[in-house]
């Protein structure tokens, strides 16, 4: 029975900006550092596109503004692992309040866009 109510199924994308003219600064980090595979095409306003498990990450030219704490949130199978991934990758790690059932960290990409990666607790 349709009710009318938004039923969300899972994230399809997350869209992120960088300034303008770091479009190669970007395509480094994330397809070099941080080892995603690019989605070749051409994608709207000259985004370009990545694969993250089974969602896509896009990351738009914009004009720059400061870092917020405006975020996505990735669950990992281990949150140890990514860490030393990242920290092996001299990608720097920040902490935040703790939640309940969870372990999280933060971390930024070079253009100042924050993301949270978790991982849920046996109970």
């Amino acid at each position: 029975m349709d009710t009318g109510a938004l039923t969300i199924k899972r994230i399809d994308h997350v869209m992120i900006t960088v300034p303008e003219g770091m479009q190669p600064q970007a395509r480094t980090f994330y397809k070099d550092i941080l080892e995603l595979e690019e989605i070749p095409g051409e994608h709207p306003r000259g985004a370009m596109w990545f694969s993250i498990g089974d969602i896509e990450l896009h990351v738009r030219q914009e004009p720059a503004s400061l870092p917020s704490d405006r975020h996505s949130a990735f669950e990992v199978e281990s949150l140890d692992a990514a860490k030393a991934f990242l920290q092996g990758k001299n990608v720097a790690i920040t902490y935040s309040s703790e939640i309940d059932g969870r372990q999280r960290c933060f971390f930024r990409d070079p253009f100042g866009n924050r993301f949270e990666l978790l991982e849920h607790l046996s109970v």
